[in-house]
């Protein structure tokens, strides 16, 4: 097997690959083309007498051999990055870095983390992807990822963020044509806005099969701000983040002392992610807003 070092110029377009998880985004960010890039990986292939990427459900994902190639280009950016940075102050924040969150974290903590970052450093480029599931055990092509409790990940960082606090709603026309519950026990009587159970891929968002087993559903979806919207318009009492519901004046929260979930956010983080300054900034970014919204997100106060 030839030495990894014999591929310096094709070893940066690996890692392209390895943080995007796609040719041609990693195509794009190098400005290169599509065909180029493979041409690359195909060069470095035949030099280190292997496969360096294998396809996967999320893209392409580094080999064993891919791994190790993936290493030492990282060593050689670092090295190239102090070079450039020598006697010239601090580090270039740029680059495009690309995360994952729950929808509703990506709209009110993760959007206004990037506007101010942004007025900070205009270089970086965000991309947020929503989702509400686990942490990935292959996070290829994902620089940061953002989960609903505590994660057992592997060849990662975990640093928890914050909680959020989850409690019970409906709209003062609901509760009006419907009456109010007098009780946490009135209210299985009610029907439920919240996920789709059998899609439902976070354990910790459970509670309500836990705390109203014998509650049956009136409209379930995998987006948030669809439960906060059907609560609004009298489908029946949500089940709704704080944060998100005390926006609206319309909303009525139930049982504040009894039904209150609080729920962990984490950030997760490949053990590379934080030698690039663009990532560093965003994971401080969020982190400060997490602290700025603290109340809000906890139920403790209406963030209008």
């Amino acid at each position: 097997m030839a030495d990894i070092d014999t591929t310096p110029n094709d070893l940066p377009v690996l890692l392209a690959v390895s943080r995007t998880g796609k040719f041609t985004t990693a195509a794009h960010n190098l400005g290169l083309t599509h065909s180029t890039v493979s041409r690359r990986i195909a060069a470095l292939e035949k030099s280190l007498g292997g496969r360096v990427l294998a396809r996967s459900d999320d893209g392409w994902e580094p080999t064993d051999l891919g791994e190790r190639a993936v290493a030492v280009a990282e060593q050689m950016e670092t090295a190239v990055a102090e070079l450039e940075s020598s006697g010239q102050g601090p580090e270039t924040v740029s680059g495009v870095v690309r995360m994952t969150a729950t929808d509703g974290f990506s709209a009110y903590v993760a959007s206004p983390a990037v506007a101010k970052l942004r007025r900070r450093h205009p270089g970086p480029s965000v991309e947020i992807v929503t989702v509400t599931s686990q942490a990935l055990q292959q996070r290829s092509g994902l620089d940061i990822e953002v989960v609903v409790g505590e994660p057992r990940v592997h060849r990662a960082e975990a640093i928890e963020l914050g909680d959020c606090e989850l409690g019970l709603y409906a709209s003062r026309d609901y509760l009006a044509a419907n009456g109010t519950p007098a009780s946490v026990e009135e209210v299985s009587d009610h029907r439920l806005v919240y996920f789709v159970d059998s899609m439902l891929q976070v354990d910790d968002l459970d509670a309500p099969s836990r705390l109203f087993p014998e509650m049956k559903d009136a409209l379930t979806s995998t987006n948030v701000f669809i439960h906060v919207e059907a609560t609004r318009a009298g489908a029946g009492i949500g089940f709704l983040p704080c944060f998100m519901a005390d926006r609206h004046p319309d909303l009525v929260r139930l049982f504040p002392d009894s039904v209150a979930e609080r729920l962990p956010y984490w950030m997760v983080l490949r053990p590379d992610s934080m030698r690039r300054p663009a990532i560093v900034a965003v994971v401080q970014g969020l982190k400060d807003e997490m602290l700025a919204l603290q109340a809000a997100l906890e139920g403790r106060k209406l963030p209008r």
